[in-house]
């Protein structure tokens, strides 16, 4: 079989929107070797003149303080921190995502066995559902978070295994793989956190930054925010789908626009289709002979709604607690390997907790190392984790992190609070309310969504 070409997808490398810092060539040995790039959208070198426009909000540029040497320098100390990781790549790497692999598979395997008696009452209790559950949830998380999300983003292509592969695998999630890896890997990944730009910052329904536009619309968000855990993977789906998008241009758009969604729809529709028909058909009717269909069907529900909460839970901890920062457009027009490293890490935040907590995160409890390097494997986060922490501390840069619980606070605190208007002075907060109201009501809009 020939396998394709390594894909670094540490950023993009598709048209003028791209900001590839790597690219692959292989040796006469046949040996994977990582190699800093300079993509067209980036700057070689700093420009001493390039100002940066003031936010709405009036918050400081966290950047101001370095010269532009010492944020090149931090890009240099950065790529030979990634080179050194990427060259030591080996068996150990490779055992580690087979282990997750396998035993990702046994506990799947041996959940579903089990869920065949989740019917079975000893007691009054259904053991055999509790068990069946649990073990599914856990398996479904870690399909998701440490195998399919890292390997769709490259992680480990080097291995050059057609089954451990970016552009062969398809994850267990109702979005396609495809759509997925454009929305993710090549639009927020390569504009992280940049207001306008990187449509992950709220998905488009909720105001995660004081420089958002506040509309009506974000009175609901704390309820948006609910349902949006418990249906993430179809709200991922519909997002990479750009839906909403849709919706809005729809009487604009050329036949050929419309064609090309419709397929892209039709692709989600099918995706859809796939997983409810192995999760709520299939495995219920297999255990209908040994009376669990019900109750198999309600614990496929069950660990969907579980995957889903925990996924979302972890993602938002990573890119909207307090402390994290975003940025306007202008800012990043120049911008250089150093400032966009800079973008990764201030845009980020972690998650403090066991081996076993980031491992069923995805190892994306090391967000800010994930942003930095998304293309290297997860399990070396952790061991780069302290360097890149006093790299941030040397140049006095706030590296966020914090315990789970900490950090859904925060970031609950932040749906609320952003749910309504900004402080203005001389103005109260209800004055704006009715103002918009009133404005609303003469329109019959609600003012569009934050972005």
């Amino acid at each position: 079989m020939t396998l394709a070409p390594e894909r670094t997808l540490t950023e993009p490398t598709t048209s003028t929107t791209t900001t590839s810092t790597t690219t692959t060539s292989t040796e006469a040995t046949g040996t994977d070797v990582a190699k800093p790039n300079v993509n067209s959208r980036l700057r070689p070198e700093s420009d001493p003149t390039r100002e940066f426009k003031p936010k709405r909000s009036g918050k400081p540029n966290p950047m101001a303080h370095l010269t532009p040497e010492q944020v090149e320098e931090i890009g240099r100390e950065l790529d030979a921190l990634r080179q050194e990781v990427m060259d030591s790549r080996g068996e150990r790497d490779a055992a580690y995502i087979r282990k997750v692999i396998k035993t990702q598979r046994y506990l799947e395997m041996g959940s579903r066995a089990t869920l065949l008696f989740s019917g079975v009452k000893v007691k009054g209790v259904k053991p055999f559902w509790w068990i069946g559950t649990a073990g599914l949830s856990i398996a479904k998380i870690l399909e998701n978070m440490e195998i399919g999300h890292n390997v769709m983003h490259g992680q480990w292509d080097w291995m050059r295994d057609p089954k451990i592969h970016s552009q062969a695998w398809e994850w267990d999630n109702v979005s396609p793989a495809s759509q997925w890896k454009h929305s993710h890997n090549e639009l927020h990944h390569t504009f992280t956190n940049v207001l306008g730009r990187d449509n992950d910052l709220g998905y488009g329904i909720i105001r995660v930054d004081e420089d958002q536009r506040w509309t009506l619309f974000c009175l609901g968000q704390p309820i948006w925010h609910v349902a949006n855990a418990a249906m993430f993977e179809y709200s991922i789906a519909a997002y990479d789908l750009e839906l909403g998008g849709y919706l809005a241009k729809r009487k604009r758009m050329t036949e050929e626009e419309k064609a090309e969604f419709r397929a892209q729809a039709s692709e989600v529709l099918g995706k859809i289709k796939q997983q409810a028909t192995k999760d709520y058909l299939v495995h219920p009717v297999l255990a209908a002979p040994f009376g669990g269909t019900k109750s198999t069907l309600t614990a496929n529900i069950v660990a969907n709604l579980a995957r889903n909460i925990w996924t979302n839970t972890v993602i938002i901890c990573g890119h909207f607690p307090e402390g994290i920062e975003t940025f306007e457009k202008t800012s990043i027009e120049g911008e250089t390997r150093g400032e966009w490293y800079l973008r990764q890490m201030l845009g980020s935040g972690n998650i403090s907790g066991s081996k076993f907590m980031h491992i069923m995160t995805g190892n994306l409890s090391h967000q800010i190392e994930h942003h930095l390097y998304p293309d290297m494997p997860s399990n070396r986060y952790a061991e780069i984790s302290p360097r890149i922490r006093d790299l941030m501390e040397r140049y006095e840069l706030k590296y966020v992190t914090g315990s789970l619980p900490k950090q859904v606070f925060s970031v609950y605190k932040k749906v609320v609070q952003l749910s309504l208007p900004n402080k203005v002075e001389g103005r109260r907060r209800r004055d704006t309310v009715k103002l918009a109201a009133a404005r609303a009501l003469r329109k019959k809009s609600l003012g569009g969504r934050p972005r």
